[in-house]
């Protein structure tokens, strides 16, 4: 590429960032933590992670049950697809851990795994942020919206202050004389930017944890957290193992919290970047920040299956130890 091609290419860049700058720019985010509400029941209020969870379920679900009726010895197409990456990690679970472990341990971190994958690849689909219900309002609204048109085409964008009531900012709505405004509520959010889904994750791998450690060692495994035997023989040593097994038992509860922000921090940054930049930059070089988002939502998914396993397998482990 010679050096003409380079500028026009860079002029090409320019250009594009420009127009999307012009006429492609969408409302003024807004950032908001905790997942909105979509839907009112009796007995429940459903958030927007709720339904986009249920979503990926079902369609997780649905698709395993045709795949599954689909396998054969001799794989092929979107289906073949699918075994490798099943197979292939597989085959690395049974490199960690050996064959029989990994035949306990494969089906729970290949769904932590691929429930996490797919939850942050469905937040990357359009209309994320953007499809949802608005309800009339005011007085520190989430999302205000006010009719307007860019290109001739009726659509929304977010004010910037409003008139001052009470010492807040706020938007008539429009049957009081004012634009319309109202709380944006998408009907689809990451589901991993809900902190409890993290949590929720972190807490069943724990407890799997715990569990494989228990089947391998039976009670003898609580003994690395609670060590009480040199001190109830009378060595005063044994307040040394003591304080040992407690840290132990404190790094095994870290690990949920641990876990947990790890998943919602890197997730929950990444959407706010992706808003972000669809606000100032929203052609072209909007398509590197999906690639990085690409990138970070299997990360994330593989640290926290890996992790789950190297935490099994150092569980199950000690029991080979203390046979040696």
């Amino acid at each position: 590429m010679n050096k003409q091609s380079i500028t026009i290419l860079i002029l090409f860049v320019f250009l594009f960032i420009v127009a999307g700058m012009l006429f492609l720019k969408p409302p003024p985010p807004a950032i908001i933590i905790a997942p909105e509400v979509i839907f009112h029941t009796s007995f429940l209020d459903i958030t927007n992670t709720m339904f986009t969870s249920w979503i990926v379920l079902t369609l997780m679900i649905v698709s395993s049950f045709f795949i599954g009726r689909k396998f054969s010895m001799v794989p092929s197409g979107f289906v073949g697809g699918i075994e490798f990456v099943i197979g292939t990690f597989y085959d690395l679970i049974v490199s960690i851990t050996g064959e029989e472990n990994a035949k306990k341990f494969f089906w729970v971190v290949s769904t932590i795994f691929f429930w996490i994958i797919l939850n942050n690849y469905f937040a990357l689909l359009p209309g994320n942020f953007h499809i949802g219900i608005t309800e009339p309002g005011h007085g520190d609204p989430q999302a205000v919206f006010q009719q307007t048109s860019i290109l001739g085409i009726d659509t929304a964008f977010i004010p910037i202050g409003g008139e001052s009531v009470d010492g807040q900012n706020v938007v008539k709505p429009l049957e009081q004389g004012g634009d319309f405004s109202g709380l944006l509520a998408p009907f689809f959010r990451s589901v991993n930017t809900d902190i409890n889904t993290p949590l929720a994750i972190a807490i069943f791998s724990f407890i799997f944890v715990e569990f494989w450690g228990l089947s391998a060692l039976g009670f003898g495994y609580l003994k690395k957290f609670f060590s009480f035997g040199k001190l109830l023989r009378g060595n005063p040593m044994g307040i040394i193992d003591v304080f040992v097994g407690l840290l132990e038992l404190v790094s095994e509860l870290s690990r949920m919290v641990s876990f947990t922000f790890r998943l919602f921090g890197n997730i929950f940054a990444g959407e706010v970047l992706l808003i972000m930049m669809g606000f100032l930059v929203p052609l072209l070089v909007i398509n590197i920040f999906y690639g990085l988002e690409l990138f970070v939502g299997f990360i994330q998914a593989f640290v926290f299956a890996m992790l789950t396993l190297v935490f099994a397998q150092t569980a199950v482990s000690h029991h080979d130890d203390a046979d040696h």
